[in-house]
C-alpha cells in the first residue's frame, strides 16, 4: 500500500499556494500599469503648428505726392536775347593734305569700327591698343632697374645700344636699367623734330631728362594685297628698323650715332643723304616684298643719346608710285609709315612741328590686313561749310492771365514801379499790376527782366623756369618762356533786387600763337548760383593750372609757341537764355556756337572754326640740311 504524504505541497517548492498566487497578481497588475504609463508617453501625438487667421488690417488711402524736383545745373541750350543769333552751323575743320582721307577717323572691319583712345594722342603713341599696332616699352639708361641713379655717358649709352643689336633685339640686354611701368601703343612713328624730353614724358616720366633714354616697339607688318616698298626715315639720334630678324633700316644721326652700328647695316642706296627730312637728309632702306595677309614681326628702336631734339621720322616709298616733290632741295614727299588712319587729333599733333614739304600725313598705303569700306572709293573728301538756315523769327506774343482768370494776348515790353507794360497786337501799351498777374506770370516777368551784373573776367600767372636739360649738350640752350595760369570768372549782381533764379556761368580762356592767325583754346570751365543776401549776390570760380609757352627746337631758331590772347565769360538764365557777356574780343561771342564745339587744347581761327596749329617752316630747319 502506497504511503500517503501528509503535507499538502504548494505551487512553488517551499512557499505556500495562496501567497504565490497573490504575489502573481500583484506583479501581473504592476506589470499592466508600467505598459499602460509607456504607451501613453511614448505615443503621445507631437502638437501642430496651427497659424492664426489673417489680421484684417485697415486700408488707408494715399494720395500721390506732390515732388517739387530742383532743377538740374546743367543749363538749356543755349538762346540768347542780347544779340541777334544766327542758327549754328558746322564749321569747317581747315587741314592740309587731306586728299585721300575718308569718312571717320578710323576704318572699319565687318561692321565694326576700331576706335583708339583718343583722351591720351601723342606723337609716341596712345595708353590703348586697336589691335594693328606697336607696343612701345620706354627704358632710362640714367637709372637701374630699381630707379636709382647710375652714371651714364653717351659712349656708355651707345654701349648698351649695339649689345642689345648684336644680340638678336634680346630685351633681357636692358635688364639692368630702369624700365618704364606704362606701356604705349602707336600706329606711326612720325615725330618730327621737338624736344627730346617729349618721350619720357609720353611714358609717364615727365621727371626724366630727355637724354640717354630708348624706347622699344614690336608689332606686325602686314598688307592687304602684294606689296614692294622700302622705308625712308631718320632719326635723331637713334632710329633703326628690324623685319622678321633682319635690320633693314639704320638711320641713325651720322657720325657720332650711325657710325656705331654700321657693322649691323649700312645702306646700299644711291639716294640716301641726298633729300631733307626734318632736320637732317634721310636714308633708305631695303627693299621689302609682302605677301597679302601674310605677317612679318617688325621692331623699331628710337633714342636719344645726349639731349637736346629728337627725331624719329619713318616714311614708306612703294615701288612704282610717283610721288610729288618736296620744294626743299626738289625730293620725294614721301607718305609716313602707318597701320591706321590718323585721327584727326594726330593729324594735328605731328602737322604742329613736320614742315609741310617733309611728308604726307593721310596720304600712303595703311598696313594692316584689311580695306575698309570707305577706303574702296577713292573719292577725295570735301570738308565743305554747312550752309546757314535763315533764322525764324519767333512771335514774342504770349497770354498773360491775372488772378481773376482774365487774360490778355501780348507782347512783354518793361516793368515800370511795379507794374508790368505789354503791348497788344494793335500795337497799344497796357500796364498791369504785378499783384494781379498769376504766379507763371511773374516768374515769367522775373526772367525776361534780369538784373545787371558786373563781370569780370581773372587770371593769375606765373613764370616756369626751364626744364633740366641734358649736361652733354653743351652751349645749345634754346630759348623757352611758359607761364602757368589759373583762370576765374567773377560775378556780382547791381542792386539788391531780389532774383530768386539759378544763373549759369561760363568762361572760355584762349590763348594766341606767336607765329601765326591762329588761337588755341586753353581752358573752359562752368558753374552755377541764385543771387542772394547770403553770397552777397555775387559768385566766383576758378579753372586748373593752363601753361602757356614758347619754345625754340633749336638756338637759332625762332620762338613758337602760344601767349595769352582773351576771353569770353557768358551769363545763362534757367531758360537757357543768354542774358549777360563780356569779351575780350567780340567775334568770340558773335560766334559762340562754334566756339563751344572746339576741345579745350585744339587751334581755331577768328570765325571759331576748327583749324590745324601752324607749320614750321625753313626757318626752323638748321642752315647745313
Amino acid at each position: 500500500m502506497k504511503k500517503i504524504d501528509k503535507k499538502a505541497k504548494g505551487v512553488v517548492k517551499g512557499a505556500p499556494s495562496g501567497f504565490v498566487i497573490s504575489l502573481m497578481v500583484h506583479a501581473a497588475a504592476f506589470l499592466l500599469a508600467g505598459m499602460l504609463v509607456v504607451f501613453t508617453v511614448h505615443q503621445k501625438e507631437d502638437k501642430k503648428f496651427v497659424p492664426p487667421k489673417p489680421v484684417d488690417r485697415p486700408k488707408m488711402k494715399l494720395k500721390k505726392p506732390q515732388v517739387k524736383v530742383k532743377k538740374t545745373s546743367k543749363p538749356k541750350p543755349t538762346t540768347r536775347i542780347v544779340t541777334k543769333v544766327k542758327r549754328a552751323s558746322m564749321p569747317d575743320i581747315q587741314l592740309p593734305e587731306m586728299s585721300s582721307m575718308t569718312d571717320g577717323l578710323v576704318g572699319g572691319i565687318g561692321g565694326f569700327e576700331i576706335m583708339p583712345d583718343l583722351s591720351e594722342v601723342t606723337i609716341f603713341g596712345t595708353g590703348q591698343t586697336i589691335g594693328n599696332d606697336f607696343e612701345g616699352t620706354f627704358y632710362d639708361f640714367k637709372r637701374d632697374r630699381s630707379g636709382r641713379t647710375i652714371p651714364m655717358d653717351p659712349d656708355a649709352y651707345r654701349q648698351a645700344l649695339k649689345q642689345f643689336l648684336i644680340s638678336g633685339w634680346r630685351t633681357s640686354k636692358f635688364g639692368r636699367y630702369y624700365r618704364s611701368p606704362k606701356k604705349l601703343y602707336t600706329t606711326t612713328f612720325a615725330v618730327p623734330p621737338v624736344q627730346s624730353a617729349l618721350a619720357p614724358e609720353a611714358f609717364g616720366e615727365s621727371d626724366t631728362i630727355g637724354y640717354c633714354w630708348a624706347a622699344h616697339y614690336k608689332g606686325q607688318l602686314v598688307y592687304s594685297e602684294d606689296i614692294k616698298f622700302r622705308f625712308w626715315g631718320f632719326g635723331d639720334d637713334v632710329l633703326l628698323i628690324r623685319v622678321d630678324g633682319e635690320v633693314v633700316l639704320n638711320a641713325c644721326w651720322p657720325g657720332a650715332t650711325e657710325d656705331s652700328f654700321t657693322t649691323i647695316w649700312r645702306t646700299s642706296s644711291a639716294d640716301s643723304y641726298k633729300y631733307p627730312l626734318g632736320n637732317n637728309l634721310a636714308v633708305v632702306g631695303d627693299w621689302i616684298e609682302l605677301r597679302a595677309g601674310e605677317p612679318l614681326p617688325m621692331e623699331v628702336l628710337i633714342g636719344e643719346v645726349p639731349g637736346g631734339v629728337f627725331q624719329s621720322m619713318l616714311c614708306v616709298q612703294v615701288e612704282g608710285v610717283e610721288y610729288p616733290r618736296n620744294p626743299f632741295r626738289n625730293g620725294p614727299k614721301l607718305p609716313i609709315f602707318k597701320t591706321e588712319k590718323p585721327s584727326l587729333d594726330l593729324v594735328e599733333a605731328i602737322h604742329a612741328d613736320l614742315d609741310p614739304g617733309d611728308a604726307s600725313v593721310t596720304d600712303g598705303p595703311i598696313f594692316r590686313d584689311y580695306v575698309s569700306k570707305q577706303e574702296t572709293t577713292a573719292v577725295p573728301v570735301e570738308l565743305a561749310a554747312v550752309a546757314e538756315e535763315p533764322s525764324e523769327e519767333v512771335s514774342k506774343m504770349r497770354v498773360w492771365n491775372n488772378r481773376n482768370g482774365k487774360s490778355l494776348e501780348a507782347e512783354f515790353v518793361t516793368v515800370m514801379a511795379g507794374q508790368v507794360v505789354v503791348r497788344n497786337a494793335r500795337g497799344k501799351q497796357l500796364k498791369i499790376p504785378m499783384e494781379d498777374l498769376s504766379e507763371a506770370d511773374r516768374v515769367f516777368t522775373d526772367l525776361a527782366n534780369p538784373p545787371s551784373f558786373n563781370i569780370d573776367f581773372s587770371k593769375k600767372s606765373k613764370q616756369i623756369p626751364p626744364p633740366p636739360d641734358s649736361p652733354f649738350i653743351g652751349g645749345d640752350a634754346r630759348p623757352y618762356q611758359a607761364f602757368d595760369y589759373i583762370f576765374g570768372a567773377r560775378i556780382r549782381q547791381k542792386g539788391s533786387r531780389v532774383y530768386n533764379h539759378e544763373l549759369f556761368i561760363e568762361y572760355f580762356a584762349v590763348a594766341e600763337e606767336v607765329d601765326g592767325d591762329n588761337y588755341k583754346l586753353v581752358d573752359r570751365k562752368s558753374s552755377s548760383f541764385i543771387p542772394s543776401v547770403e553770397n552777397k549776390h555775387s559768385h566766383e570760380f576758378y579753372g586748373e593750372i593752363a601753361r602757356i609757352q614758347q619754345q625754340a627746337v633749336r638756338q637759332q631758331a625762332p620762338l613758337r609757341g602760344t601767349k595769352y590772347g582773351g576771353f569770353l565769360i557768358t551769363i545763362t538764365d534757367e531758360r537757357g537764355v543768354i542774358i549777360d557777356y563780356k569779351a575780350s574780343h567780340e567775334w568770340l561771342f558773335e560766334n559762340l556756337e562754334h566756339l563751344k564745339k572746339i576741345p579745350v587744347g585744339k587751334h581755331f581761327n577768328k570765325k571759331c572754326e576748327r583749324v590745324g596749329p601752324p607749320r614750321p617752316g625753313p626757318a626752323d630747319r638748321p642752315d647745313w640740311v
